[in-house]
């Protein structure tokens, strides 16, 4: 290692062996919580059932989902929380903290054009990045899987696991880092570049999880009649759900007979619904949205990274 790599190396290695630390203390208590959880899974003769009502309550479920669903929830919550904290604690300081400090001119007075400094600083950043939002969205995986989508959850379309396992985590601290970088850049100062870099990264994930149901359409699950309805089970409701013709229209239960039994059975025979249905996205969605995700912040990062260099350039010139 030597040259600009070696230089990003001697500025980041602070940040990267405690993100190390860090990311070991997480492996060895993971590892310690499911072994626990696999004992009693294997104590009990456990067996998971998908859903709400898939007939998995008793003392065994109790003690298994008591004891982890917790832990897994704080697990991915942080998982959901990298990428912000990559793009402000470490991205926003990357290029900035050297504009604020002068040293910028520096750097590139050294033998050192401004794309090799940007790529030795911001790719092993980005490599680190990547590293720590893949091992701990794997641990989240590991350890939730055993007892996924059963009863209270978490469930595949929650935040702590959506947002923390596949590969829509890595990323989306790529596309973090990005932002973070040219909002150093950008402002020049670091404290004002993270509150920018913040602001920026949390409305792209809030717009892309509140537009994630409009880029498929759900499952439509249709009930003949007064049949029972198909369990939601590990799907994700969309809560539409009410009343079909015999030619597709769909009237919401919202509006429409809310009643239940023979009372409902005549609603629907006064109103000349045959049918009833319900919309939800079944748990193979998960990836679709996964990749849709990924295109989505890897297309952005991209842009970020060409925008980045294009200002550089200009302010080197």
């Amino acid at each position: 290692m030597k040259g600009a790599l070696w230089l990003a190396w001697r500025q980041q290695r602070l940040l990267i062996l405690a993100a190390t630390a860090l990311l070991v203390g997480c492996v060895v208590w993971v590892a310690y919580q499911r072994s626990g959880m696999v004992q009693l899974i294997e104590e009990y003769g456990w067996v998971p059932c998908p859903g709400w009502n898939g007939g998995c309550e008793g003392v065994a479920t109790y003690e298994i989902m008591n004891g982890n669903v917790d832990g897994i929830r704080m697990l991915g919550t942080l998982g959901f929380a990298i990428p912000a904290l990559i793009g402000v604690f470490w991205g926003a300081p990357l290029i900035g903290r050297e504009l604020e400090s002068g040293t910028f001119k520096v750097a590139l007075t050294q033998g050192v054009g401004p794309r090799a400094w940007f790529a030795a600083r911001f790719g092993l950043a980005a490599l680190f990045a990547l590293l720590a939002s893949a091992v701990v969205a794997a641990l989240v995986a590991w350890w939730w899987l055993p007892i996924a989508n059963t009863l209270e959850g978490p469930y595949w379309h929650d935040a702590v696991v959506y947002n923390a396992t596949g590969p829509a985590p890595l990323a989306t601290a790529l596309f973090a880092l990005a932002v973070g970088t040219l909002a150093g850049l950008l402002v020049g100062k670091v404290l004002p570049a993270m509150g920018a870099a913040f602001g920026v990264i949390g409305t792209t994930m809030l717009a892309v999880t509140y537009f994630r149901t409009s880029w498929i359409d759900p499952e439509v699950r249709i009930t003949p009649g007064m049949t029972p309805k198909r369990l939601v089970g590990s799907a994700w409701s969309t809560g539409e759900f009410g009343y079909r013709t015999p030619d597709g229209r769909e009237f919401s239960i919202g509006e429409w007979c809310q009643t239940s039994g023979w009372d409902a059975q005549q609603c629907m025979d006064e109103n000349g619904f045959t049918s009833r249905y319900h919309k939800v996205y079944p748990s193979s969605d998960f990836w679709t949205f996964q990749w849709i995700d990924t295109a989505l912040y890897l297309g952005l990062a991209a842009v970020l990274i060409a925008v980045t260099l294009a200002v550089l350039r200009r302010r080197t010139a």
